[in-house]
């Protein structure tokens, strides 16, 4: 029997398998996005440095608001967490627990290997700033793990709010952003401290949970999702034109001024109109993974979330730091993105991307299984690792 026929036949018949189909689709926009806009350059010691095409090619701002779906993951989030909150077996603390642990051990794991990764380069003589490059790249995607574990933690007050405020109980969150973002770009700015962005963290990704909370519950319906929708396009429409918001997604080398780190309104409004597009198109997308050739990829991807998230930084990195190593400088690879062939060059460039991050996923998922065979002695040994390499990627050491 084919794969496909296989996991068809083991799909649960009330499995939602439009909301599946949306945590694919976010999950995949990641490594697109950091593999489209991710860039190198090449110093005279054959070390390579991050760089971004934003800061040469503003035209491809447009593409961070397709590929910046965070939005839809924790919209997605909000509405499992919530189905799962209802099933578990034991008492909130239990659930909670085995959440942490399924995002916990992958983390773990990859931290972890890039330690021993990082000492065996460095006695091979790999340039120490493609060493801290890689550590950097790998780093950077986990900072939504610990967001994320935030926001998991807060369920049962989600639930609490979805229910007796419905859809306007993520109007606080967006409210609280807008404030913040009146006072650190309004015209007191000079006078607030530069602390002060680190609030809208947990409200800026909160919002979209939220919204998948009031969701699952039933107190979002077609009405709610096209007043998000309209209310988002016409709110992100208004602080790019407006009020001069950076039109990227993300950070873009040069400009004194991000939209994700940590989240501006503009993000909200994106999350919202892409939250309202979900909910619309769910029915549809629902059944169109009817089909098993279709629906069989999105389960592959449902479970490798964790590892898609954890390696596919690694997986550019697989090709491009041996590049450096004996090609020196490689078009689209370790080339400066400032010019319209690097563009294409780096497209030419992601399905090799894709096979290797296939390739390590065959090897990697082990860490997203329960731990049941690993010791004690070895799971301290990966934890001092990991915090060894945490250290490194953070410049402490």
């Amino acid at each position: 029997m084919k794969l496909v026929d296989r996991i068809e036949l083991r799909t649960p018949a009330h499995r939602d398998r439009a909301v599946d189909g949306l945590r694919a689709l976010a999950l995949l926009a990641v490594p697109t996005g950091h593999w489209l806009l991710g860039g190198f350059t090449l110093d005279g010691d054959g070390g390579i440095h991050n760089a971004s095409p934003l800061s040469t090619f503003g035209f491809l701002a447009p593409a961070s608001w397709v590929l910046q779906m965070l939005g839809i993951f924790f919209l997605v989030g909000g509405y499992a967490s919530v189905l799962s909150y209802r099933r578990r077996p034991g008492g909130t603390g239990a659930w909670l627990g085995g959440r942490i642990a399924r995002l916990g051990r992958p983390v773990l794991g990859v931290t972890a290997v890039w330690a021993a990764l990082i000492a065996a380069g460095s006695a091979l003589g790999v340039p120490g700033d493609t060493l801290r490059t890689g550590a950097t790249l790998v780093i950077q995607p986990l900072w939504f793990v610990g967001v994320y574990t935030a926001v998991t933690a807060l369920t049962p007050c989600c639930v609490w709010a979805a229910r007796r405020m419905g859809p306007w109980a993520a109007a606080p969150l967006l409210t609280s952003v807008a404030v913040v973002d009146l006072l650190r770009y309004g015209p007191y700015a000079d006078a607030v401290p530069s602390w002060l962005s680190l609030i809208n963290l947990l409200p800026g990704w909160l919002f979209a949970y939220q919204l998948g909370v009031s969701w699952a519950e039933h107190r979002i319906g077609r009405r709610e999702a096209w007043v998000l929708l309209v209310g988002g396009v016409a709110l992100f429409a208004a602080l790019i034109a407006v009020f001069h918001y950076p039109a990227s997604m993300v950070g873009v080398p040069g400009q004194d001024r991000t939209n994700s780190h940590p989240p501006s309104l503009l993000v909200l409004a994106l999350a919202a109109a892409q939250s309202g597009a979900a909910i619309l198109l769910k029915d549809r997308m629902g059944a169109l993974l009817r089909r098993p050739a279709l629906w069989a990829p999105v389960v592959v991807v449902n479970l490798s979330a964790m590892t898609i998230l954890c390696w596919h930084q690694t997986a550019m990195l697989a090709a491009a730091v041996p590049a450096s190593l004996t090609a020196g400088a490689v078009p689209g690879l370790t080339t400066a993105p400032d010019t319209v062939g690097w563009v294409f060059a780096r497209l030419a460039w992601m399905p090799l991307f894709a096979v290797l991050l296939v390739l390590i996923a065959r090897y990697a998922r082990v860490f997203e299984s329960p731990w049941t065979r690993a010791t004690r002695a070895g799971r301290a040994a990966a934890g001092v690792l990991a915090a060894g390499f945490t250290a490194f990627a953070l410049g402490l050491t």
